[in-house]
């Protein structure tokens, strides 16, 4: 891939969490291109390869890792097969993360109208499954807690190290339907903060970005039809998102390598970094 500008990654080894996806088989690409050797690390371990692929064959550097970044013991092997093939890891990138239908209302007001038919097919606040929202906290907050356990050990033991995690637009200002997600991104942000207060004495660097809307395999079907065109959901989005279009997942690159860059971010530690078009500066009037 063409990164928009080059830092200096040479014989340092990243790591992505969920480097499958979308968004995250981008930033990996970005890393590998400025010198890094890169660990694609996800669930799917054909999706992990297929990354690693692609960056070896463009010249680069990279292994796919299969990982379940609930899973202590899942991270522990990940690493241990990451140091010995690829060495140290030096940056972290927190990627993984997603949402599920019961953590989902289908309705964006509730309504008394709702609340009296019995036999409602909504699912509103009151329908919201538990196992449903303890599954997106855990895949979102513990996805990116657990994760920096196990990879921030050793940079802290060298004394330097970077961490980037995921947050979204639902840290600032929460979309309708989906309070789980928005609350566990949330966290994140939260999160993102705490850790870098703790880790500054031990070299570490902690940052989160927040993308605004960009098309992935997750939300395509819910905010575009098969035509192309918007969903209703997604009009909206884009009728509040200032420059008028979705997000393409190469404009996360400069924010990464920025944050990643110990020459061009040193000094930041401990911000949530919007790129969103401008949506959360937009007041809807």
């Amino acid at each position: 891939m063409s990164v928009p500008f080059k830092i200096d990654l040479d014989n340092k080894t990243a790591v992505v969490t969920g480097g499958g996806g979308v968004l995250c088989s981008t930033m990996a690409k970005a890393l590998a291109e400025c010198g890094a050797q890169v660990a694609v690390a996800d669930l799917r371990l054909e999706a992990a390869e297929a990354v690693a692929t692609e960056i070896n064959a463009a010249g680069g550097t990279a292994l796919g890792v299969e990982c379940n970044v609930l899973e202590s013991a899942s991270l522990e092997a990940a690493r241990e097969k990451i140091e010995s093939e690829l060495g140290p890891v030096d940056i972290l990138i927190n990627g993984a993360g997603g949402n599920h239908p019961k953590g989902t209302t289908s309705m964006e007001f509730l309504t008394k109208e709702v609340l009296a038919q019995a036999d409602s097919e909504a699912t509103t606040f009151f329908d919201l499954d538990a196992g449903g929202i303890e599954f997106v906290f855990n895949l979102n907050f513990l996805g990116t807690l657990l994760p920096s356990q196990v990879f921030a050990r050793g940079m802290a033991e060298r004394g330097g190290g970077v961490i980037l995690n995921t947050s979204s637009m639902n840290a600032f200002t929460p979309l309708t339907k989906i309070p789980a997600y928005s609350g566990a991104k949330a966290a994140v942000s939260n999160f993102t903060q705490w850790l870098a207060v703790h880790m500054s004495k031990v070299g570490i660097r902690v940052n989160a970005i927040a993308p605004g809307f960009f098309l992935t395999d997750q939300n395509r079907s819910l905010l575009t039809n098969e035509d192309g065109s918007p969903t209703e959901r997604g009009g909206k989005i884009i009728g509040q998102t200032p420059l008028g279009r979705y997000g393409t997942p190469d404009e996360l690159v400069g924010t990464l390598l920025w944050l990643v860059s110990d020459e061009a971010a040193g000094f930041v530690t401990g911000t949530v970094i919007p790129v969103d078009g401008g949506f959360s500066a937009f007041s809807g009037v």
